[in-house]
């Protein structure tokens, strides 16, 4: 809180709220997108997936890696070059802005309301887990506390207090999951082969399925689909995550924003090495009953390995990472979308332009109270849920709705109006609307106990008719294909010569937001 007060002193302009002056250099700015990007998913949601279902678990950190390529080699400079605060300010370069800015604002909060769900779920279980806090009513004030703060950090540091945050944020994650890896390692003589076997042998006959695919998802031809619709989202949706696209625009230059990319490869490729040896230790020194008896079930895996390895101090230590991790993502979240409600629906929708750039940060800032007490709310129901499958979702509607029509923007001359709205709302609809009919939401059940496994916990509701838990594979395509037909059936004049403009912009910057000097 400190730090965001001291950062907070030159916050005098939209551009120093929304994009912390683009003061932060390629290095910062990568370090805090890694800070963004590792998420209670990362961190808490993984480790737990390894640990109960080994290889399947690992395959969320190899998706969560490999995105990024997509963000570095189409998205990162050409995004920084054309925009100025939120995504929708590429899209309507181009394109008419009204409509245009209404559906990425809708399209942005929707994703972000995901993502929330998910850090809010994480901090449920985990402050739980830490105080020995069982009852739903303690939970519940656990979640609304994690909110109130994440409003604050939001209110008076803006992204640049935020940015900093998350930069400690991930220097402290790093660091202590690296810690937690040497001690899980240095049981076993530093030796994987030895930990792997040991994992195994914990779990008696069922052990030998955590070293291959299938123990999460099963070996039929519905599950493997399912697995192949998963890792669409995951890998196509980073291009299109709102908050982490706005980060690009923290930087002076596209070089930078190019730059910070790669540092965030970097640090995030080291930590998800980090997560494969914490899950399987967790598996091997904790064990899968006693992770899912705890608080939190399998997001409770990398706390409760910590208490094993390290007492209570390694546990405080490792918690309180775990909570920053949870303020300084949900903060970035909470500010990207009030930036998307107060610069895209008010001032450029509402007020057609014409608004005071003080009148725009204070209705942001209104934005984020609002946004903060839904998160709770959405946090209080999603409590319980593996939040590294909560954040696959807001994936795929991030791949679904907001990745075509940026693709076919910065790409495509023909792109239209038309095609732009027919992709965001067609992908929107389609992916919430297989969701809410999934087994996600209602339906499932562990085959063992009979217990549910979906949101819906009374097992005498059933209303799934879609067979897959993520929609990627239909949703993604959809988004694409609605993009082009929205677009060749259209008769609007202009996007060509628009879009020789853009391409212009994009590619060498000329025009481009530069930073603030203060």
């Amino acid at each position: 809180m400190a730090i965001v007060i001291k950062a907070s002193r030159n916050n005098t302009s939209a551009a120093d709220f929304y994009a912390g002056g683009r003061s932060f250099t390629g290095g910062q700015n990568g370090t805090a997108i890694a800070g963004d990007y590792l998420s209670a998913a990362s961190f808490l949601g993984i480790a737990g997936a390894i640990a109960i279902y080994g290889y399947d678990g690992f395959l969320y950190s190899i998706g969560f890696l490999v995105a990024w390529l997509v963000a570095l080699l189409l998205v990162a400079e050409l995004l920084r070059n054309t925009g100025r605060f939120t995504m929708a300010d590429v899209l309507s370069f181009r394109l008419q802005e009204r409509p245009v800015r209404m559906a990425a604002a809708c399209s942005t909060l929707i994703v972000c309301f995901f993502y929330l769900l998910a850090q809010m779920a994480g901090a449920g279980g985990l402050v739980a887990l830490l105080l020995g806090v069982t009852s739903t009513a303690g939970q519940n004030i656990t979640i609304t506390v994690v909110g109130a703060l994440m409003i604050m950090y939001v209110l008076i540091g803006g992204m640049k207090g935020t940015t900093w945050v998350q930069i400690i944020k991930a220097i402290l994650l790093v660091a202590g999951a690296g810690l937690m890896t040497v001690l899980v390692l240095a049981q076993y003589g530093f030796n994987l082969s030895e930990l792997l076997g040991a994992a195994v042998a914990r779990e008696g006959n069922a052990g030998e399925a955590m070293l291959g695919p299938g123990a999460q998802y099963g070996a039929s031809a519905l599950t493997k689909l399912n697995f192949i619709s998963l890792s669409l989202a995951l890998v196509l949706g980073t291009a299109g995550l709102p908050h982490v696209l706005m980060r690009f625009y923290t930087v002076p230059t596209s070089r930078e924003a190019r730059t910070s990319v790669v540092w965030a490869i970097w640090i995030i490729g080291f930590f998800y090495l980090f997560t494969l040896v914490l899950g399987y230790g967790a598996g091997a020194l904790v064990g899968r009953e006693t992770i899912l008896a705890a608080p939190g079930k399998a997001n409770s895996a990398a706390p409760l390995l910590a208490y094993q390895l390290g007492g209570e101090v390694l546990l405080g230590i490792i918690a309180a990472v775990a909570f920053a991790t949870i303020l300084a993502v949900v903060a970035g979240l909470a500010i990207t979308a009030s930036a998307s409600f107060a610069h895209d629906i008010y001032a450029s929708v509402i007020k057609r332009g014409q608004v005071n750039p003080d009148a725009e940060v204070r209705v942001a800032r209104i934005t984020v109270v609002v946004i903060g007490a839904v998160a709770i709310v959405g946090g209080i129901f999603a409590k319980g849920q593996n939040i590294a499958f909560l954040v696959a979702l807001a994936f795929a509607v991030a791949a679904s709705a907001n990745l075509p029509t940026i693709l076919y923007s910065l790409f495509w001359p023909r792109f239209t109006t038309r095609g732009a709205l027919w992709s965001i709302y067609g992908g929107l609809i389609s992916c919430i609307t297989l969701i809410a009919f999934s087994p996600v939401v209602s339906g499932k059940t562990d085959p063992a106990t009979g217990a549910s496994l979906s949101m819906i916990t009374d097992t005498n509701v059933d209303f799934s008719w879609f067979p897959l838990e993520n929609p990627g594979i239909i949703s993604i395509p959809l988004g694409f294909f609605l993009g082009w037909l929205g677009s060749v059936t259209s008769k609007e004049r202009g996007a060509e010569l628009r879009a020789a403009e853009m391409e212009v912009r994009s590619l060498t910057g000329a025009g481009a937001e530069k930073a603030v000097d203060h």
